[in-house]
């Protein structure tokens, strides 16, 4: 089972993906207005649904968060992430504090209206030149602080913009199609353990394999709730938020994205995610009209 956000051509909708139908939400108009529940009122909400289904097929399946949702990051959460960031940084020191300090690293990545989601394109800047995905498992939370469903995300990064210097790590990780969430929110209920999912990331070129790399949740430095705890200490999301909760997978400093190239992750028992790499802002003007 999965939440899905869905435009069966009249307008987005909210439903509950079961195989290849959609069991649409009733009284439940955005993803934003599910969020804005309890936890078990959601949950209620889900397991009750008896609307009748609509094929898969005959919709457009959406980026999940909608309203005044947003997507932020956790950053150097795995062992992998902390030795990359070092590898590439003129300012080494930094990101080997953060990985064991009490307080982790938060940045906002996206706010709703900028995601994009699975088939659609993500973006690599036109003044970066070394580029890599980041796939990372994203906790969905509701408005009162509680995880409530998990789904993939693709934290896209200019290695080379950040490695020139920490603080430019917003024009690293903020531009257009920097940031993709697959489509369904696999709920929290049906996710027992979120501590040793396998995540995989497979990137090809034409016909050709160049990257496949494997990692498991396990390797998370951070529990979950404490990485959402920080999240919400300082800030109210009344429309729920998604949390990626960092990367344990960064292709090695000789490898690069170039355009056209297609990058897949999947995370077990939570979902996946297959985009295409384009360019520049050009290709992404669409998110804002």
């Amino acid at each position: 089972m999965h939440l899905v956000r869905h435009d069966p051509g009249n307008g987005p909708r909210v439903g509950v993906r079961r195989d290849d139908s959609i069991i649409p939400l009733s009284g439940v108009d955005a993803m934003a207005d599910l969020l804005a529940m309890p936890y078990d009122e959601i949950r209620a909400a889900v397991e009750s649904a008896t609307a009748p289904p609509v094929p898969v097929a005959s919709v457009r399946l959406l980026a999940p968060l909608d309203g005044r949702a947003e997507l932020w990051c956790a950053g150097v959460t795995y062992a992998r992430s902390r030795s990359a960031r070092m590898e590439e940084s003129a300012e080494r020191s930094v990101y080997d504090k953060v990985y064991s300090a009490q307080r982790p690293e938060l940045f906002l990545k996206a706010p709703a209206w900028r995601l994009v989601t699975d088939g659609e394109p993500v973006g690599i800047r036109a003044d970066s030149g070394h580029d890599v995905p980041e796939p990372e498992l994203a906790v969905v939370v509701n408005a009162h602080g509680e995880i409530v469903g998990y789904t993939v995300c693709n934290d896209m990064s200019s290695r080379s913009i950040e490695g020139e210097n920490p603080l430019y790590l917003s024009q690293a990780k903020v531009y257009a199609g920097a940031a993709a969430l697959a489509a369904g929110i696999r709920p929290a209920w049906e996710v027992p353990d979120a501590t040793g999912l396998a995540i995989a990331l497979v990137i090809r070129r034409g016909e050709h394999e160049v990257v496949a790399a494997e990692t498991s949740s396990s390797q998370l430095v951070r529990p979950i709730q404490q990485l959402v705890d920080y999240l919400f200490a300082g800030n109210d999301f009344p429309d729920g938020a998604a949390l990626a909760t960092g990367t344990g997978i960064v292709p090695d400093l000789d490898f690069s994205l170039q355009p056209d190239d297609v990058v897949e992750i999947e995370i077990a028992g939570v979902g996946r995610l297959v985009n295409r790499v384009e360019t520049g802002k050009e290709p992404f003007r669409w998110l804002s009209r």
